[in-house]
């Protein structure tokens, strides 16, 4: 592929911006458009762990090591399980033995905006439709304004991405689960019960059909999701603190205790997904990464890290085959083949989650994977 190639990626996550430095590293300037109108716009979630064969490869591809350890936090890879009524079932310290260390997604997202050249990235620019204009190429519309022509437009824009109807006619599925975010700040100092009470990594809390899953974050900062079956609209009438407590009355007090102290910021994330399988004919000139490919529940750890080996392995494919739409089609016939069992195992758990034997299903697989063989 030569530089002269013009390729629009529309969405500034952590895909896109793998695949905007990758490129980059290797002489070619991708145009990143974003609808936030800056990086801190509004909270990224909560911390990832980066898988070796995946995220860390990615990053490892970008010329980001070094980057990345700066950031990693090794000594938050910890895990504990706890049933509603308080009872420790499982705890695996693990400060700093794993291979899979924590990073704020803020400060991951960061970490490749300073790789990048300044201006590669448009900030606030909301991208609301896709036009052919021949010859395979493409403009991008956001209200008057046009941009382009690109020979290349990737979808990077996540879960309701305006990309995808151009190539599939699916739309993604609520799960019937939905997360409501909650955090915790300055811990340590405030709230020492609660630092032990989380240690150093994950707890997850479950029992009668729902869970509290808290992430220790940088900074002293705990993020939490508490997590329950109903309709897709709920929050829409009960998104609050209080609310919380009265789904989760009856647990113990030390449980509870998390939401007494949380911030005023309650987020309502309604989990959605796309088929196992989702493919589709390739149309010169586009495709997706990330979630508006492949969107999963996040039951598998895999969202981010899939995204980010979608981005190395299509610029990998763009680098090394002169032919774009060859390239892309060979991404693409790797990408519907790789990410099934990653989509089959996150459906799995969306399945189980919350179930009556959940507990006994998180234990098992705690034992199974965190435990030192």
């Amino acid at each position: 592929m030569t530089p002269s190639l013009r390729i629009a990626i529309i969405g500034a996550g952590p895909g896109g911006l793998t695949l905007a430095r990758i490129l980059y590293r290797h002489g070619i300037v991708a145009s990143v458009f974003e609808r936030e109108r800056n990086p801190l716009e509004r909270p990224q979630g909560g911390t990832l762990d980066l898988h070796v064969e995946s995220g860390q490869l990615a990053l490892q591809r970008a010329g980001l090591e070094d980057a990345f350890k700066r950031i990693a936090r090794y000594e938050d890879q910890g895990s504990r399980l706890m049933d509603h009524h308080g009872d420790l079932l499982f705890e695996d310290p693990n400060p700093d033995a794993g291979d899979r260390p924590e990073v704020d997604r803020t400060a991951l997202r960061q970490a490749l905006l300073d790789s990048l050249p300044l201006g590669c990235v448009s900030w606030g620019a909301g991208i609301h439709e896709v036009r052919p204009v021949g010859d395979g190429r493409w403009t991008l519309h956001q209200g008057p304004a046009t941009y382009g022509p690109f020979d290349l437009v990737v979808g990077a824009d996540g879960a309701w991405s305006k990309v995808r109807p151009l190539l599939s006619t699916y739309q993604p599925q609520y799960s019937g689960l939905t997360f409501i975010e909650f955090g915790i700040d300055d811990v340590d100092r405030q709230h020492p019960h609660l630092a032990k009470l989380v240690g150093r990594g994950k707890l997850e809390v479950a029992g009668e059909a729902k869970s509290i899953m808290v992430q220790r974050n940088a900074n002293a900062h705990l993020r939490g999701y508490a997590i329950f079956r109903v309709p897709s609209d709920w929050a829409a009438d009960h998104l609050s603190l209080h609310a919380l407590k009265v789904q989760f009355k009856g647990w113990h007090p030390q449980v509870l205790a998390l939401f007494d102290a949380a911030n005023e910021t309650v987020l309502a994330r309604p989990i959605y997904a796309l088929p196992v399988g989702h493919r589709w004919s390739h149309r010169q000139g586009l495709t997706l990464i990330g979630d508006a490919a492949h969107l999963m529940s996040p039951f598998g750890g895999e969202g981010v890290n899939a995204a980010m080996l979608d981005a190395a392995e299509l610029a990998q494919h763009l680098l090394e085959t002169p032919d774009r739409s060859s390239a892309v089609q060979a991404y693409e016939n790797h990408l519907f083949e790789r990410v099934i069992p990653a989509a089959q195992g996150s459906a799995e758990g969306a399945a189980i989650q919350l179930s009556h034997d959940s507990l006994a299903l998180s234990l098992a697989h705690l034992h199974h994977h965190l435990t030192p063989q």
